[in-house]
């Protein structure tokens, strides 16, 4: 068996017992009854991802996958391809969107080249990204496939080894990602496994006008009705519609899952990678936290095919990058904070409230 067949063998439920217990702590914390709301669903949930009544987050990840994509050579970007490799250097630099987040948030930024359209070996040498790449862009998914079988396969490997590296020192992670034109096929996955129509999940992306969006939407059926990909087989769409740093977030979140570590879901293609994942192995959305909505139209409806009835925020991002995930990250280490930390009613010497 290859990595892909071993690690979904280590994916699991959430523990039932664990959940319990915390249920039965925050049922007795020294306050009106759920009266944190949200943090308090939050943190059972927390609870039955990392199996104990205490979880600890020592230290936090924001993992940005970074890829290319034939398709902008259809004009669904305002942006040329030149844009990924020199957004990878700002993220080095420090003087991203990302970076700032996650200083603010206490985070580290660990940039994946899973497909740049440039040599980023100087950069992958001096240990300032890490160098998972499969190829220089994909193909563009307008006339015929994304990548090759064996290269999608590649792409979420390559990502659960990322997940499993760091899953010795990290606890909590978030998605990224960075591509120029990958709305384009993070909206054809979006339409796949949602099956609604192309019209009602397609957004501007980086600002296209009327006409630009309209060219965009026939990109993505046509790209769909040349590739006719599987809808209920994972690597297929990725193979014949996706992305190599997609693919790279879709194994992210299969090994996170595996380390029972939780996940929070970025953005609009980091979802498009959560669906990939989750149409490989459905327990995966055990693991899942969802950060924000995204200003992408296609954003809710992905959401909710995996579960998701309201994200934690919904502040218009349409950034990318992990940006919302590592603002989110603020929230769950709140929810910790009161499974742990807020004295029961017994503990605090408090009455409790009439039965």
């Amino acid at each position: 068996m290859g990595l892909l067949e071993t690690t979904k063998e280590k994916i699991f439920p959430q523990d039932s017992e664990a959940r319990d217990h915390a249920k039965a702590r925050l049922d007795n914390l020294a306050l009106p009854h759920w009266s944190l709301g949200d943090l308090m669903d939050m943190a059972i949930e927390l609870a039955g991802m990392t199996q104990t009544v205490t979880p600890k987050i020592r230290k936090k990840a924001i993992v940005t996958m970074a890829g290319d994509h034939g398709v902008v050579a259809e004009g669904v970007s305002k942006f040329p391809s030149e844009v990924t490799p020199q957004m990878v250097y700002n993220f080095v630099r420090g003087g991203a969107g990302i970076n700032a987040l996650c200083r603010q948030a206490k985070a580290d930024v660990f940039v994946v080249d899973m497909g740049v359209a440039s040599d980023l070996s100087e950069l992958a040498t001096a240990g300032k990204i890490i160098d998972k790449k499969i190829g220089f862009g994909t193909n563009n998914i307008a006339v015929g496939p994304a990548m090759s079988d064996a290269m999608a396969r590649k792409a979420i490997e390559a990502g659960i080894d990322v997940a499993n590296t760091l899953s010795k020192e990290y606890d909590l992670f978030g998605t990224g990602d960075m591509g120029i034109g990958n709305t384009t096929p993070s909206t054809a996955i979006a339409a796949v496994c949602t099956g609604k129509d192309v019209a009602e999940l397609t957004g501007r992306g980086t600002g296209l006008n009327d006409e630009q969006l309209q060219h965009k939407m026939n990109i993505v059926r046509k790209s769909i009705e040349v590739n006719k990909p599987d809808p209920k087989n994972g690597l297929d769409i990725l193979a014949k519609v996706g992305g190599f740093e997609i693919g790279g977030i879709a194994g992210l979140i299969i090994g996170a899952a595996a380390n029972r570590k939780p996940v929070l879901v970025d953005g609009f293609i980091s979802t498009a990678g959560a669906l990939v994942a989750y149409k490989i192995e459905p327990f995966i959305r055990d693991y899942l936290i969802f950060s924000h909505r995204s200003v992408e139209p296609g954003h809710k409806h992905m959401q909710e095919l995996l579960g998701c009835k309201k994200p934690l925020l919904d502040l218009n991002f349409r950034l990318g990058e992990g940006t919302g995930a590592a603002l989110a990250m603020n929230i769950v280490e709140a929810s910790i904070a009161v499974l742990t930390e807020v004295l029961t009613f017994e503990e605090a010497a408090v009455a409790g409230a009439d039965k």
